[in-house]
Parts: C-alpha cells; structure tokens; sequence
C-alpha cells in the first residue's frame, strides 16, 4: 500500500475488498495516517465489515465503539449489521443506545430495528418501536410501514398488518406482497386469494414472492384452476419462473392432483437445488406413485444433488404409500452410512407408518420399541390406527393407555382411543373415554373443499351454512338412493357414538366430502374430473362410498386427504384400498 492515500482513494479500496483481511490491512492504514476519527471513511469501514463483508461484527462493533461521536448513518449502519446477523437482539439494544444518546432515529433506523424484531419475533418491542414511529411522525413512510406490516405477519397478528396495510396512503407492491405471504404463512388461505384479487383490480405487478404465495395457498385449497390462472399470469407477465416460482408452481400442482403439470414445471427449472427435487418427489409419494418417486430420487442423486432430511421425508413417505418395505427400509439405513445424516423423528415416524401399512404391527411395534431417540405420540397414534385396522386388539388397548398417559391434554387423542373402542363394541370404555374429555378443548372440525368457478367452497360435516344447502341436501339425497339401489350397505364401524345403526348410516352420509361432492356434481359438467381436499383422514365408508359414485355418476373424483391422494375411476380406486 502507498504511503499516503486521499480519501477517495481509500473509499475506492474499501469498496473492493472481498475479505476481512483486506479490510483490517486499509483500517491499519488509517491508524498510521491519524484518518480513524474521519467519519465518511470509518462508516464504510463499518459499512464493509457489517454489510459488506457479513459475519464481522464483532469487528464492527470494535470499530464503532473507537469513535467519539458517532454520527446517524454509523448508527444506522451498526443496527442494520445486527439485523442481519446472529444477534438481532443487540440491533434493539443499539437502537435504544442510540436514543439514549440523543441522536434521533429516521425510517432507516426503524426498518432494521423492525427487521431485527421480525427474526426474534418479539413482538413487543415491535409495537413499541411502533409507537415511536407515530411519536416521531413516520408513520406515513412506506418504507416503515412495510417493515411494520412484516414484523405483525411473521408473529401472527394479521389484524394488526392489516390494520397498517388499510391505512397507508399509498401502499406499494411490496407492501401488498408481505400482506399475502402473511395470510399464507399464517394458514389464512382465504384471505390470501381475496387480497390477491384485489391486486388485480387495482393492477399492481406482483413480485415473484406473491406468486409464490398465492401457488401455495392454492396448493393447499387444491384450487387447480386458481393455480392454473396464475401461471398462466405469470407468462402473460413476461416474469421469469425462478427457483423459487419454479419450485412453488412444483408443489402447487402436485398437491392440486396435476402431477403432469408438476412434472412440466420441474423439467424446466434450469439449475434445481435440493429443495426443487424434494418437492417433486413428495409429489409423487403423495400420489402413491413410489416406483416413480425412487426412480427420481436415483435422477437427483445422478445430478451430483446431495439429497437432505426433507429428501429422505419424501421417499420414505413415498415407499410407505407403495408398500415398498424393503427398498424404505435400505434407504432408512443409508440415510447415516451413505449420508451421515442422523434419522429424525419424522424418519422413525415414516419406518412405522410403512410397516403398520403393511400390516406389520408387530414389528412396527418392536422398532418403536427399540428406537434410539424417544417416540412422540405421533407414532403411537400410528400404531393404533393399525392395531384397530388389523386386529390387534390386546395392543391396541395397551396403545390407547399408552397414549393417554403420554398426552392427557390433547382432545384428539381421546378421540382417537374412543374410535378404537366403538371399533371393538366396548361401549362402556368409549363412555369412560368421553368423560375424560369433557374438560379438553373441543376438536377441530374436519372440513373439505371444493373449487368451482375460481371460488373455494369449504363444508363441515352436517353443513347448513351454505347458501344452496336445500339443493346440496337434495343431491344427498339422490346420492343416497342411487347407491341403496346398486346394493350400498354403510359401514358404521367408524362411528363413534353408541347410537342406533339407522342413526350412524344418517351421519356418515353427511361426512364434508360428500357434501363436497355433491356440491360438485350440481356444479359442474358431466365428464368434468370433481377435485376435493380434506384436512383429515378419508373414512372407510366414505372411501367405498366415492368408489361407487364414480362408476354411478360416470366421474372421476380426486380426493387430498390428510395422508394421500385418492383417484377414484368406475368404482377402483389409485391406492388399492391401502391407505
């Protein structure tokens, strides 16, 4: 280095540095040249080792704290390098030292303070950065009340993003982009689509992170034509389908039951990271299609991608929906030897569900047994299903104490054993049960929903609220007949309450799903494929139920359940009656 540099100079050196080293050999310079109190070079010495140059700090900070009266873009600069770092919690303290200092905050220094906020998601230091940015009348800058809008979304309070979305003079379209990944990040699906429709009223261009958001929740509505609608937007848009639209579009079709489609969109993602090839190969397990999930898995490993514990989620769960027992169990084992990567929960979780599936319960016993980690209650609750839909009834009653000692809060689980119970006919356990749970929260309602015209309808079981209830009532109705006259016969095994067997046949013909149906069959056309997405487990009846009204109605239904897709054809179903 030159004994003397002016400050241009320096300024120019600083911007190339690409490592910390250079960086301290221009600070030593500074120090020999009595430049260390200029404060234009020290903040971009600060800037480059804070921002620039991340995972510095601590040198940052050293070089922060040498200067004598720090002016408002070192603050900035300080706060904005914690943002970002490992230790967001040290951006509050700055932002207060700051205050405390006399120096007054701008909407820089609120937006990397709220950034700070949203990685620890403490809310109330949000709401009191809030009230110092009205204190100080920045509450009109959109930059501020977008990083207002994130911090509310990322702790969940969508009421009090919307409440700063609804007042801000001109929101942008970052603004409406963090609204619609709130609602979607926080499982307000409806909302989501609503607030995206009203993108397109007021023709704001939506950035590929609404995109993406707006593919997942119509991914989780199993709304295909809404999807559909939307890539169809972003190619009359000119916008490039990255890794990260690629990948959203991926599981958008795959969870609408489209895997042509999923399968168009992941050949074309140019460069596919790990996350891409995950996506596409749960596709596949979720369709019961293994065989084409491991021959993708075994194209992944090909690309020189190095599978993860997502990956191996995926394939497990794709070889349990298949029946692959002995390929899941290799690949199980060469998760650690092949990988090193160290099975999870979430692994165990799927060896257990495969050999239940399978009828293994015994042995799904033993491995539960013998596992090296702790099983959760989850995986009890799997071998219980199995016990109850293979027969095991001595486990199946040690499995239900088992599980009601381990979680004696959670309502589903005295759900759970009372269905296994009015499985077996001991009605007086199931009133033992039922007793138990009068002081839980009552359990959510399984729902199901269908898209029609752009719109998704949600039912409940028994549902009333529905504008057309008479005419979907109606088509119960003719449901109903029609499959008496094709020698029907309901089973009730699934029905938990010790009422008689006209009664029980009278509430599972009120399921949602068939109410979704239903609802599909007034709605659209003959011939027309009816789509429905369930957040629980299809029933047994109901399963034979769909099969029947395929070949009746000369439909195919497609059903997303809780654990797989269903594709019912002339009274055969895609996943073999194993599910």
């Amino acid at each position: 280095m030159k004994p003397m540099m002016d400050q241009v100079s320096l300024v120019a050196a600083i911007k190339r540095c690409t490592r910390v080293r250079e960086l301290r050999a221009i600070h030593a310079h500074m120090v020999r040249a009595n430049l260390t109190q200029d404060t234009f070079l020290t903040s971009k010495l600060i800037e480059s080792s804070a921002v620039t140059l991340p995972g510095h700090m601590s040198y940052a900070h050293r070089i922060f704290s040498s200067i004598l009266h720090p002016n408002p873009f070192m603050w900035n600069t300080i706060i904005r390098g914690y943002s970002i770092s490992d230790s967001p919690i040290t951006a509050i303290t700055f932002y207060r030292d700051m205050s405390l200092c006399g120096i007054s905050p701008n909407s820089y220094t609120f937006g990397f303070a709220l950034k700070a906020c949203c990685k620890l998601l403490t809310l109330f230091e949000g709401q009191e950065l809030h009230s110092q940015i009205v204190k100080v009348g920045l509450d009109f800058e959109t930059r501020v009340l977008n990083g207002l809008i994130k911090l509310y979304a990322s702790c969940g309070c969508m009421e009090y993003a919307r409440d700063v979305f609804d007042e801000m003079p001109e929101p942008d379209s970052a603004s409406w982009s963090t609204m619609v990944s709130g609602y979607a990040q926080n499982g307000q699906a409806v909302e989501a689509l609503e607030l995206f429709r009203e993108i397109q009223v007021e023709d704001v261009r939506s950035d590929v992170f609404t995109l993406a958001s707006v593919a997942g929740v119509c991914g989780e509505f199993g709304a295909l034509e809404l999807g559909k609608w939307v890539h169809s937007y972003i190619d009359k848009k000119g916008i490039k389908i990255d890794l990260v639209l690629g990948t959203a579009l991926v599981g958008m079709y795959s969870k609408c039951g489209s895997l042509d489609s999923a399968l168009k969109v992941f050949e074309g993602i140019p460069e596919r990271d790990v996350t891409a090839w995950s996506t596409m190969i749960a596709g596949y397990a979720v369709h019961g299609q293994g065989e084409k999930a491991l021959q993708l898995f075994d194209a992944m490993k090909s690309s020189k991608t190095m599978p993860n514990s997502v990956t191996f989620t995926s394939v497990l769960s794709a070889c349990s929906h298949s029946g692959l027992i002995e390929k899941g169990h290799q690949i199980f084992n060469t998760m650690w030897t092949e990988y090193k990567i160290a099975p999870q929960i979430e692994h165990y979780g799927c060896m257990v569900d495969l050999f239940c599936r399978a009828g293994m319960v015994d042995h799904a016993h033993k491995f539960i047994q013998t596992m090296p980690i702790e099983p959760n209650i989850v995986l009890w609750r799997t071998l219980l299903g199995a016990c109850k839909a293979h027969g095991y009834n001595d486990l199946a009653d040690h499995t239900s104490r088992k599980i009601l000692k381990l979680d004696p809060t959670s309502p589903e689980n005295y759900v759970l054993v009372s269905n296994v119970y009015a499985s077996l006919g001991r009605w007086s356990s199931v009133s033992q049960v039922r007793s138990l749970m009068k002081d839980k929260t009552p359990k959510k309602h399984g729902w199901s929903s269908i898209e029609i015209n752009f719109m998704v309808h949600k039912f409940i079981m028994g549902d009333e609220s529905h504008p057309e209830r008479e005419k979907i009532y109606g088509m119960l109705q003719q449901m109903s007949t029609k499959l008496k006259l094709v020698g029907h016969v309901a089973s009730t095994v699934d029905v938990l309450h010790d009422i008689d067997e006209e009664e029980k046949q009278y509430a599972l013909g009120l399921h949602s799903e068939r109410v979704a149906i239903a609802y599909g069959l007034l709605h659209t056309p003959n011939g027309l494929p009816i789509r429905i997405v369930k957040n629980l487990r299809v029933c047994r009846d109901c399963h034979e139920v769909i099969k029947l009204i395929s070949e009746v109605y000369n439909r195919e239904i497609i059903v997303r359940d809780r654990v797989r897709f269903h594709h019912f054809r002339d009274r055969v179903c895609s996943c073999n009656d194993y599910w």
